[in-house]
């Protein structure tokens, strides 16, 4: 297996065992719960809740993960035969299954279940795009399990061509794709050189009209030589053989908040942010002596002060609040903090000589995700 990591103009293509390597330096992903509302960002704001019964404002990405061997996992994964080996921690040998049984619990509030065959129905006839780095397509891939676990019976037409995935099912006339677009803003190659252009979006022009829109973007900003996907960073007319990473992240991303605010017609399409996962890769951020990920069975109870904060995550809901028409955002950071123990580690491929504490299993964290992406979008 192989994959892409360029822009939408360039793609280069990694060996598996490039891209294993790649995962071990890996920077972050993870989501969570939800139940039905609006989150509008800065200055802390909670997201309202409805539904059948209105629990009025609660904080759903603020609580803990409890068991619950009742409701969780919401599929096998032996009933989505699709999931790409990566992601498939059970099929590659991982023994344990403790870490399939848990469930987010805000304070104060319950989220409601994902219901799939509610799902379908809201969205048959539509389609939806996630565009980003290989974290939306752990996403992506959870969303087409889910909803096939629960109408197996339904045909499907499933395209794995990098840089474009697609989940098709025609008796929905539903469209569930996946964009490999790591920063958002164009990665053109030319004669000099790869260039990425902070102040450029020319590939969003497959964006638009799509119903339901998830962005991501993090991790990519930060891999330096030989790992980085370019050879030279531009502004405007100015161009730099490197500049600081966190200021390059803050340019595009305003990029891409006035690229939505221009071009996404807010009363037909519904866009959302995902936000920034941490991977686990460093065992004495959260009290462990050394090593990383592996041999993690459950959730941690609380996270240390030695955990550092993501500083991206300010400059996300900075940009996000000046939007003309705020994303949706999910803020996934805290969440994804408590679950060192849900990451492929070695089971991410059937050798089980990965190391991967980056990315998830499935089922898993990102099923999670989609839960609190659905109770938002029971929101009128």
């Amino acid at each position: 297996m192989s994959f892409w990591w360029g822009g939408s103009s360039s793609c280069s293509l990694l060996s598996a065992s490039d891209y294993m390597f790649c995962l071990v330096l890996s920077l972050s992903l993870l989501l969570h719960s939800a139940s039905g509302s609006r989150h509008q960002v800065g200055s802390g704001r909670q997201l309202e809740l409805g539904g059948q019964k209105r629990l009025g404002k609660c904080n759903v990405f603020e609580g803990r993960w409890v068991y619950d061997n009742n409701t969780h996992p919401l599929y096998d994964s032996e009933t989505c035969p699709f999931i790409i080996e990566q992601f498939d921690c059970q099929k590659n040998g991982r023994p344990d299954g403790l870490y399939l049984k848990y469930r987010w619990q805000p304070a104060g509030c319950h989220l409601p279940r994902f219901n799939a065959h509610d799902f379908l129905r809201r969205y048959s006839g539509k389609k939806i795009l996630f565009v980003g780095d290989s974290l939306s397509l752990n996403q992506w891939q959870s969303l087409t399990c889910m909803l096939h676990s629960a109408v197996p019976e339904a045909k499907y037409h499933l395209s794995n061509k990098p840089p474009i995935y697609m989940f098709h099912l025609p008796e929905y006339k539903l469209e569930i794709m996946m964009e490999w677009h790591q920063f958002l803003v164009d990665l053109d190659m030319e004669k000099r050189g790869r260039v990425l252009k902070l102040d450029s979006i020319k590939g969003g022009r497959a964006w638009k009209g799509i119903d339901l829109l998830i962005f991501d973007s993090w991790h990519w900003w930060f891999y330096k030589h030989p790992l980085q996907p370019w050879d030279y960073i531009q502004v405007r007319n100015k161009t730099y053989k490197d500049m600081d990473r966190m200021e390059a992240f803050t340019i595009a991303l305003q990029t891409w908040a006035r690229w939505v605010d221009s071009n996404v017609n807010c009363t037909k399409s519904r866009v959302f942010y995902q936000g920034i996962s941490p991977s686990h890769y460093y065992g004495k951020e959260w009290g462990k002596q050394g090593g990383n990920c592996k041999g993690e069975i459950r959730p941690l109870d609380s996270i240390t002060s030695l955990t550092p904060k993501n500083q991206g995550l300010e400059v996300v809901k900075e940009i996000l609040s000046r939007m003309k028409h705020p994303a949706y955002f999910l803020d996934i950071s805290l969440l994804s903090q408590f679950r060192p123990d849900a990451h492929p580690s070695a089971y991410s491929n059937a050798q089980r000589s990965g190391g991967d504490c980056t990315h998830w299993c499935l089922p898993g964290i990102p099923d999670t995700w989609n839960q609190l992406l659905y109770a938002s979008l029971l929101q009128k």
